[in-house]
């Protein structure tokens, strides 16, 4: 699909953005975990969401639609039945790397997959610990590769050290912990995003924070919950942010979106750039923070430097924030971002390659990104690259081009926000 972006003066507007896709996924196999039944309100309904879904649905987890919410028959921990066929996580790596911790501690046998971009990512950064854990785990290139075959046992507990900065396989042995006998420690190399610790402190785990980096939890766990309040997602709301920033005119409001901590890396290196932002309505939501979001446009922007511990914290907005750094002064430089490298696509290559197209100024480093401020942009012909990010981050730079510009393989957004072209046009007409 192509779609067709023309260049806007103003964004103006109130609205909503898809309940959070890191929560989705987790409301979703945390509520079929549990002991009871557990009703789900504002579960992000896209691609990636629904290969989670549908992966537990293999696995007997019932699901029942009612209005806006989903009710889900929580199975316990023991309660889950042997899948009949392949396991498809579709093209989500959360999908994947979350049941991987699952199945790592069912007394059956699996096996796992996805698409052939998803094939081709790492998962030896997940299967080598679970296999420390006691699972049994075979699969293309040792176990690196999907498929992957999963022969789960009583599982032990695991003392560890993450070599990667990584939400997903954080939460893979945090999973796969609930299974074990005993106390299972995780050293985590930087605060990446916490929504598993804390949809197991609300469903009433075992769980703590005796250091900065380090989590401590102990198995085997019941899981009791009524309700996941799922708040807007941070990183969909990222490109209209970006956009209401940019504009030379207007005024944007969001409702309730999740601003955890751990994701909101975005909004601190806006205002730090000088976008004028304002957070209002704080509330919480089984243990997660939201709130609304007041934008201005008509600042100027100043470039910054991203490194280090920042980098987690926004890791999914480095495209959008490249983009919100061709319109600022001076320059931003992205370090320590050579993750970017095996998501979707590589993001840091596509994103230098395409906004070039439109005659940006970005020099690709290694690990992230120098972008200078000031040129001015021109209306281009360019490629999603297969990534939900790209793609809408692209939409967002082509609004303030000085011509349209068209974008290939725009309906890979349904992996994350269906409605994001419709949403973008109504702001900015």
């Amino acid at each position: 699909m192509k779609i067709t972006i023309e260049p806007a003066e103003k964004i103006r507007g109130r609205i909503k953005v898809p309940g959070d896709k890191s929560i989705s996924h987790r409301a979703l196999l945390f509520s079929a975990l549990t002991e009871n039944n557990v009703e789900i309100e504002g579960l992000l309904k896209a691609e990636d969401t629904l290969s989670t879904q549908n992966c537990l649905a293999e696995l007997g987890v019932e699901f029942k639609e009612n209005g806006s919410k989903l009710l889900v028959k929580g199975k316990g921990l023991r309660g889950l039945e042997e899948p009949k066929d392949v396991l498809n996580a579709g093209n989500s790596g959360t999908t994947a790397r979350l049941l991987a911790g699952l199945l790592a501690g069912q007394p059956f046998h699996s096996t796992l997959s996805g698409d052939s971009s998803l094939r081709g990512r790492p998962m030896q950064r997940v299967t080598e610990p679970l296999r420390l854990m006691g699972a049994s785990i075979n699969g293309r290139n040792n176990g690196c590769l999907l498929p992957l075959s999963i022969r789960g046992y009583d599982l032990l507990p695991i003392n560890y050290a993450l070599p990667v900065a990584s939400a997903q396989v954080k939460s893979a042995l945090l999973i796969a912990g609930l299974f074990s006998r005993g106390v299972s420690e995780i050293i985590d190399s930087y605060n990446t995003r916490d929504h598993t610790e804390r949809a197991l402190r609300y469903l009433g785990a075992s769980i703590n924070k005796p250091g900065k980096y380090h989590i401590r939890l102990e198995g085997p766990a019941k899981l009791y919950g009524e309700r996941f309040r799922i708040p807007g997602d941070i990183s969909a709301a990222a490109y209209f942010i970006v956009a209401a920033a940019l504009a030379p005119q207007g005024e944007l409001y969001i409702e309730n979106v999740g601003i955890n901590p751990t994701r909101t890396g975005i909004l601190d290196v806006l205002i730090k750039m000088g976008a004028k932002v304002r957070i209002l309505n704080e509330k919480e939501y089984n243990c997660e923070p939201a709130a609304d979001l007041l934008i201005e446009g008509g600042r100027q922007l100043r470039g910054i430097e991203i490194n280090g511990e920042m980098i987690p914290r926004l890791i999914d907005e480095i495209p959008i924030l490249a983009v919100a750094a061709l319109f600022a002064e001076g320059e931003m430089i992205i370090r320590g971002a050579a993750e970017l490298r095996i998501k979707e696509s590589d993001r840091l290559k596509a994103m230098a390659l395409e906004l070039q197209k439109m005659g940006a100024r970005v020099q690709e480093l290694p690990d992230g990104l120098v972008i200078r401020g000031g040129a001015k942009l021109t209306g281009a012909r360019c490629e999603s690259h297969g990534d939900h990010r790209i793609a809408m981050a692209l939409a967002t730079a082509a609004l303030f081009a000085e011509k349209e510009s068209v974008i290939s393989g725009a309906e890979v957004v349904r992996i994350s926000f269906p409605g994001f072209f419709e949403v973008l046009s109504e702001l900015s007409t």
